[in-house]
Formats: structure tokens, sequence, C-alpha cells
């Protein structure tokens, strides 16, 4: 009778537990989904073009002034921006920059209190408009392009029938000498000496709103919100995202943005003229999509926004430098604009295709 053969125990089958394989994208790839690599690489393009052909254009005094240019722009595109990614669009953000500092300024003047007081009562106002556009989208239905447009010409035709029904023209009167004027101007419109070059105080601020957006976006649950939204906000809702408010809320923001720059405009020069803004929105959504957000929504960056922006500072101001006809300024614009978008979308084809 034969013994047993002792087998030896069969490995566990650990098939089932095994972790799914993740596939790993290069470094090069992970920088080319970057939203903001196409503005980047079209900005270092148009500064060593201009930086080589206008002697003027590399003094520290002409980046001053290009980063000031820049900021005044990239300051309302940041809200426009974090919009954008939402999924909607704001074309009444020009005109509001204007409506903060006529109401600002007005109600100053008018009833001869504090300028802090008319700061204050203007930002509510910026506040509501931006509420307002963010209520009306969430219970009509209706498209941002629709709504916004209609605000648009409702501050359009405001700004100047108020203003000159109150001052007689088509101006706000200069608050130079009023209470706190001396204050305010410190926070919104105050020079800074660093020493080697002079900045407006305005692009301080402009690169601090960008670093607290770039933090939301992408440290926050309100920044996957926004994300989520944009991409698909069926499927956000679905999961729970409050769709309402994060849309009003980023109306709010536009707002906000559009109230900071109406008060420098206005602290700037003690006036402000109540035609001011109209087109300005255009710029403001251009920049945003030049920084890498889609028109579609769900994709973008608070940093490409503010290179967005920087591009337009940089050839506004090389267009003067390079001593150009300022005739052919948009059509310049339009060119650098397109190919700064054609860059934009090399890139990211490029980095799907590395994946």
């Amino acid at each position: 009778m034969s013994s047993p053969v002792a087998t030896p125990p069969s490995a566990p089958d650990t098939r089932s537990k095994q972790e799914p394989v993740r596939v790993q994208r290069s470094l090069g790839a992970r920088i080319l989904s970057r939203p903001e690599i196409g503005a980047f690489a079209a900005a270092v393009a148009i500064f060593v073009f201009f930086f080589a052909i206008a002697p003027p254009f590399r003094s520290a005094e002409a980046l001053s002034t290009i980063l000031y240019a820049s900021s005044t722009i990239g300051i309302v595109a940041l809200g426009v921006a974090l919009l954008m990614i939402g999924g909607e669009f704001d074309l009444s953000s020009g005109v509001a920059v204007t409506t903060s500092a006529l109401a600002s300024a007005m109600i100053s003047f008018q009833f001869s209190v504090n300028v802090w007081v008319g700061v204050v009562v203007s930002l509510l106002i910026s506040l509501a408009i931006g509420f307002l556009n963010g209520w009306l989208l969430v219970k009509t239905k209706l498209p941002s392009f629709l709504i916004t447009l209609s605000t648009f010409f409702v501050l359009q035709g405001v700004n100047l029938g108020v203003t000159k029904l109150v001052t007689g023209t088509v101006a706000t009167n200069n608050i130079s000498n009023m209470d706190g004027f001396a204050s305010a101007k410190a926070i919104f419109a105050s020079d800074i000496n660093l020493g080697f070059i002079s900045l407006k105080i305005s692009v301080l601020w402009w690169l601090l709103f960008m670093l607290a957006a770039t933090w939301l976006l992408l440290r926050t649950r309100t920044g996957n919100w926004i994300f989520a939204v944009g991409g698909n906000q069926d499927s956000a809702r679905a999961v729970g995202v409050p769709v309402a408010k994060v849309k009003i809320g980023l109306f709010m923001g536009v707002g906000f943005c559009a109230w900071f720059l109406g008060q420098h405009l206005l602290f700037n020069f003690a006036s402000v003229q109540a035609g001011l803004g109209v087109g300005n929105e255009l710029i403001y959504i251009v920049a945003a999509v030049v920084g890498g957000a889609l028109l579609t929504g769900g994709f973008g960056s608070a940093l490409g926004s503010a290179i967005g922006a920087f591009i337009f500072g940089m050839t506004t101001q090389g267009i003067v430098y390079a001593g150009w006809d300022p005739n052919w300024f948009k059509t310049f614009l339009g060119v650098m604009l397109l190919l700064a978008v054609l860059v934009n979308l090399y890139v990211k084809n490029s980095a799907s295709r590395r994946k």
C-alpha cells in the first residue's frame, strides 16, 4: 500500500486583490495639460518679440506700465475666468466697473459724506447686480449671454442717464478734497516704491487676488464644485453640489472684481466718465480664454487669466514703445490673440497624445 504523496499548499490566489495598474504620465504631459501653459508660451513669444524690436520696452519703467495696464484688465478677468470655468458668461462686467465708480462718487459728493460711505454702498450695489444676474439665470434657465446682455444695456443707460440727471454732465464731480479720499486712495490707487521699480498698488492686489483664486480652485471644496458645475451641472446636482448657490456666487464674484476696479479708477483720477467700460467685457472674456478657460466651461485657471491679461498689457504698451501707428492696434491685437489661442489648442492636443 503506497503512502500518500504530500503536495505543497497552493499559493493563494491574489489576482482578485491586485490593485489596478496606474498609468504614470510623463512630466512633459503633466506640464502640457495645465490650462495656462499655452498662454505662457504665447506670453514668452510676445515678450521676446517686443523686447527685440522696441528698446524702450526693455526698461523698468516700461515693465511698471505694462504691469499696471495688465492689472486693470486682470482684476476683472479673474472673476470672469472663474465664472467661465463654472460654465457661464457675463457681458455686463465692463459697464459694471463704471457703475460702481459712479455710485461711489455720486453718493459721497451729493450727500456730503465720507467717501468710505460711498465705497461701501457701491460694494453692496455691485454685489446686488451680480446676485441679480445669477438669480435670474437660475430662475429663468435663460442663457447667461442673454441675461447679462440685458444687464449691460440697463447699466449703460443708467450710467449715462443718472449721471446726467444728478451732475448735469456725463462725468462725476471731483472728490479729491472730500473726507476719506486720502485713505481710500492709499488702499485702491497708491504707488508702491520697491526700489528698483515703482508699481501701482492695483498690481499687488491683482496678484493677491490671483493667488487667492488659485487656492480656492485647487484646495477647497468650493473649487471642486466650480469645476463640476462647469463640466456638467446635471451630474453635479445629482451628487449634491449646490449648483444654484455656486452660480450666483460666481456672478457675485464678478461683481466684487468690477467694484474693486471701479474704486481704483475713481480714486486714481478723482472723477469718472459715465461712458467708460463699454467693450471691456469682451477684453475680460478673451483674456480668460487666452489663459486657457474653455468656452464650454469646466476647465481653466486663475493663473491663466492673469497671463492672458499680461498678454494684453504687453501688446497695448508694446505697440506704443515700438512707435507703430496706433490705428493698427486692433489688427495687431487680434492677430496676437489668435496666435495665443492656436498655441493653447496645440499644447492641449499634444498633452492628450502624450498621456
